[in-house]
């Protein structure tokens, strides 16, 4: 066991303390892990839009537990096990994932689910599992947990049903964007839409998820893969992914869907969404091909948005389907995606735009406000 396993660390957290204002570097204190519990060493983490949607808490209070420590795309080492973990031994290199696997329920039984009913993502909930309680203090104070990862910190504990050991050899400060956005848009086209050699896929909305799935597309050998968004400036990255055209909406007069399937007589084989916008989930779906398109959506919209097309477009065999996870089963599924890196079937090079110290945290926080850049790793030791 390592020399501090059962003893309360301290350390450094990036704590929010109110909604939408800069996280606080704190010194905070992290209790040993209890039962079906991992404490993890951070090395490395990134900033993904769930956790600016939940630091700016613009929706429901239901989000606003404040303070809090986010943070959930990231990678480190295994520092000490809690009592009944016999899948992790101290040293190991893991990802942290924001949804699990608990390997009992019907969900992780079945081969066509990964909603894990116990450790499905629950943004609402700031303690652990276990007992209802944070294993974060800070002045005696208790600090709410976000997602069951709370990444920015440089130690923090997860369900060992969230943690996902990887290949060693691995570089962590790659590996680490692969514990959310990437491997959501990568599963959204391999495991979900599955186009085929040669066909033709469009993908909606060109930020990291949205160009993880033009990279699923790439990856599978499509022949043709159209990008829509309203930034003409992002298809020159864009192109890095694969994406061979460009569509920017406001160019048009007509919806994009119409002109899609002029482009492509008749529509495309594949779609993926990837912004969480209702319109544009209905664009995606009508812009496929009828007799055998399947559209994908994996952006997440508000709760009560309503969805809306007409029953003939089911009914002409399109397919429309959703994903959480890119289907990826954590435990299961994403080390062979970190092997997939290892093997250079997946170049995650690209999606890396960005890197600061722990210390400037914000402005990670800064960039994605502006829209600029796909990933900013966040080294825990600089």
């Amino acid at each position: 066991m390592s020399s501090t396993a059962g003893l309360v660390i301290p350390c450094k957290a990036a704590v929010a303390w109110e909604a939408g204002k800069p996280l606080v570097i704190e010194e905070v204190e992290v209790a040993p892990p209890q039962t079906l519990e991992v404490r993890v060493k951070i090395k490395y983490t990134t900033l993904c839009r769930t956790d600016f949607y939940f630091w700016e808490a613009k929706g429901s209070t239901a989000t606003q537990l404040f303070p809090r420590i986010f943070g959930h795309e990231a990678a480190g080492i295994v520092e000490s096990i809690g009592e009944g973990v016999t899948d992790f031994q101290v040293g190991d290199h893991v990802l942290p994932v924001f949804t699990g696997e608990c390997g009992e329920c019907r969900h992780c039984k079945s081969e066509e689910s990964n909603m894990c009913n116990l450790l499905r993502m629950n943004p609402y909930r700031g303690v652990m599992l276990n007992d209802g309680k944070s294993r974060f203090s800070l002045n005696g104070n208790p600090v709410n947990h976000f997602i069951g990862t709370s990444t920015f910190s440089e130690y923090t504990v997860v369900h060992s049903g969230c943690l996902v050991k990887i290949n060693p050899k691995a570089p962590l400060d790659k590996a680490c964007i692969l514990s959310c956005g990437v491997s959501t848009g990568l599963g959204a086209t391999l495991n979900v839409a599955k186009p085929k050699k040669g066909s033709t896929v469009a993908v909606f909305g060109l930020g990291a998820v949205g160009l993880a799935a033009a990279e699923g597309a790439r990856i599978a050998g499509a022949s043709r893969i159209i990008g829509i968004g309203r930034n003409p400036s992002k298809f020159e990255e864009a192109k890095k992914f694969g994406v061979t055209d460009f569509v920017n909406p406001k160019d048009h007069d007509r919806p994009v869907q119409e002109v899609i399937k002029e482009m492509t007589d008749g529509g495309v084989d594949r779609s993926i969404e990837c912004t969480g916008n209702v319109d544009v989930m209905i664009s995606a779906f009508e812009c496929v091909h009828d007799g055998w398109g399947v559209a994908v959506l994996c952006g997440v919209p508000s709760k009560d948005a309503v969805f809306m097309t007409k029953p003939i477009n089911l009914l002409n065999e399109r397919t429309l389907k959703g994903t959480f996870f890119g289907n990826y089963k954590p435990k299961s599924d994403l080390p062979s995606v970190v092997d997939m890196y290892m093997n250079q079937e997946l170049d995650l090079d690209k999606f890396i735009t960005h890197r600061v110290s722990f210390s400037e945290i914000n402005k990670a926080f800064e960039l994605m406000q502006k829209g600029e850049g796909l990933r900013c790793i966040i080294s825990m030791e600089d």
